[in-house]
């Protein structure tokens, strides 16, 4: 058990709403058809002006406001975004300088594990809260599906949606008190066709041609695949956890998943079984954010007055690769 608290929770969506029906009319499909198929009835879209970084350092703002912080007064940034805003340097660099930090010498880098990073950078920052480098990080998540998206493939265009969420956490020293109970992480690299982007790294480049970099930039997705994979290794990392942190699937308070699809978060609500209202689901107005998923459903979680003190919450979720992780929270 790692001692630390979240003190501060951030998000932002992007100003423009669309709803599923623009989408039917983009699909060439009935009135109400992307709604009725996919269970999404409205995602945001980021503007131009909503970079990444733009929407990864507003959330920070609220985060750190939350927290009481003072300007700077942490140890590191970990930007945990699923796609970067451009390769180099990477996005928390630019978070950093968006919040007026670029002189400051804060140590920031990126961790990245597509819909999971958020996890990745949470047990980092555990780590290092365990290896006393840490007392306060600052972890942003920031992602613009939109901008991959190939608007001749309705199962993938219809789902994804734009956000940022961000936390502060502090390093805490009562072992009875909030902390992070138990992790567990698990990938399965045969499952690494199942989700891609391509282009934006070393794999394609310029002297391919123009047609196959744009091809390379449309994520391409096999929805079942990951499904049945998702179906294989959750239910067991799941009860890992929760029987390292003395609970049960029915003892645990919260459930907060990675909002992947419709059918994925119906399919977490069964395997917890009991009260559905434990399970946060908010994918029907949002979608699926790719890393900033599981953040906006924590913070949700925050707003929505859910993570009273001694709150025992299971985040969960799959990321490409394909990888699972789950752990156990103790607010």
């Amino acid at each position: 058990m790692t001692p630390m608290k979240i003190s501060g929770f951030g998000r932002y969506l992007p100003r423009r709403i669309r709803m599923s029906l623009e989408l039917d009319a983009a699909f060439g499909e009935a009135a109400g058809w992307t709604e009725n198929k996919f269970g999404i009835r409205q995602r945001c879209v980021a503007a131009p002006d909503e970079t990444s970084s733009f929407m990864g350092a507003a959330a920070a703002r609220d985060a750190l406001a939350m927290s009481g912080w003072e300007s700077g007064a942490f140890d590191v940034l970990i930007g945990a975004c699923g796609v970067m805003e451009q390769p180099i340097p990477g996005t928390s660099v630019l978070i950093q300088n968006a919040l007026g930090l670029g002189k400051s010498g804060i140590w920031a880098f990126d961790v990245n594990q597509t819909c999971l990073s958020f996890l990745t950078a949470l047990d980092v920052a555990a780590m290092g809260m365990e290896t006393g480098r840490f007392k306060r990080v600052l972890i942003v998540s920031s992602d613009i599906a939109s901008a991959g998206l190939d608007m001749k493939d309705p199962q993938t265009a219809s789902i994804f949606g734009d956000g940022a969420a961000a936390v502060c956490v502090e390093k805490g020293d009562d072992r009875d008190g909030p902390g992070l109970i138990s992790r567990c992480f698990e990938t399965y690299g045969e499952g690494k066709d199942l989700a891609t982007l391509r282009s934006g790294g070393t794999r394609i480049r310029v002297e391919d041609g123009f047609d196959a970099l744009v091809e390379g930039s449309h994520f391409q997705m096999d929805a079942f695949g990951i499904f049945k994979a998702a179906a294989r290794s959750l239910p067991i990392i799941i009860d890992k956890v929760l029987g390292e942190a003395g609970l049960t699937r029915e003892t645990v308070d919260l459930v907060v998943c990675h909002q992947a699809s419709q059918p994925g978060v119906e399919h977490v609500r069964r395997l917890m079984g009991g009260d559905p209202a434990r399970v946060i689901d908010l994918f029907a107005t949002v979608g699926n954010q790719i890393a900033a998923s599981l953040p906006s459903m924590l913070v949700e979680a925050h707003a929505t007055g859910r993570l009273k003190p001694g709150t025992s919450v299971l985040l969960l979720g799959t990321a490409a690769g394909i990888s699972a992780a789950a752990m156990v929270l103790r607010t």
